[in-house]
């Protein structure tokens, strides 16, 4: 498939403030999956080539703060293994799940994350107690999450953030650099199924890819440089973006729910 120059300029723009947010807060999704959509990219394709800059510039994020030996290896890779696997199964599994129902619930939970980072005052540098160990973590909710990222994927890394804070103690720094190295994983994990679909736009993809690997970098050394002051109020407003878009989506239950209750607040009788 064809893109218009005009398009791919403006979609390798996107892709790169895409990757900035990316490899700070998450959420990077929300931003070049809607602009496909709306350059008229097939649905199927407008995935897999998303899922291809995505992985570029998630791997891209890792190794800017693995270089700053902000990763933790030796227990990062047997879980991001578990990562890829997860995010495979869902690419697989695309079709038999109902994605209302994770339109619907997905909003609630990134208010949720928004929520608990917005008043829990003591994340920024200080470790909180454990509450699994690391082994249950990886194999409970590590390929949970990555298995959504493969199936639906909005929100993949705040979710993992949350997971890291909350189950492993981990102060906020932390947890986003550990969860970029599993957002990685199984955003490969999605993509090699996608590679095998032979769904990408390559052209489109590669151009993306570039843009969100600079856009990348350009986050996490923000996010190293600024740490908890900068990342604490942006994955805030990116979950709460998300979930926004999310409820606005068509066909959303909850949203078409507030909706129809709002109409009937302002205008009694008026709803069929």
């Amino acid at each position: 498939m064809e893109v218009e120059v005009s398009a791919l300029i403006i979609l390798a723009v996107v892709a790169l403030l895409a990757g900035f947010f990316d490899a700070i807060a998450g959420g990077g999704g929300m931003l070049t999956l809607p602009a496909l959509f709306i350059a008229g990219i097939d649905p199927l394709a407008a995935m897999a080539t998303n899922k291809l800059q995505a992985s570029s510039a998630s791997v891209s994020a890792v190794w800017a703060f693995a270089r700053k030996r902000m990763i933790d290896w030796r227990a990062g890779l047997p879980m991001a293994i578990l990562s890829f696997a997860g995010g495979a199964a869902g690419a697989l599994s695309i079709s038999l799940l109902d994605r209302a129902f994770l339109q619907a619930c997905v909003p609630v939970l990134l208010i949720a994350v928004a929520g608990y980072f917005a008043l829990s005052p003591k994340l920024n540098e200080q470790e909180r107690k454990r509450r699994v160990s690391t082994a249950c973590f990886a194999a409970t909710i590590v390929p949970l999450i990555g298995f959504y990222d493969g199936i639906f994927g909005p929100g993949t890394g705040s979710f993992f953030m949350v997971a890291f804070t909350v189950l492993l103690g981990q102060n906020i720094l932390q947890a986003v650099c550990n969860s970029k190295l599993l957002n990685a994983s199984c955003n490969l994990g999605a993509l090699s199924v996608f590679v095998l679909s032979d769904s990408i736009i390559w052209h489109l993809a590669l151009t993306m890819a570039a843009c969100a690997i600079i856009g990348a970098q350009a986050g996490a050394r923000c996010a190293l440089h600024f740490g908890p002051r900068l990342i604490k109020p942006l994955l805030i407003t990116v979950c709460c973006l998300m979930a926004t878009k999310l409820l606005l989506s068509d066909n959303n239950p909850i949203g078409e729910w507030v909706w129809q209750c709002w109409i009937q607040l302002i205008s009694p009788g008026q709803v069929s």
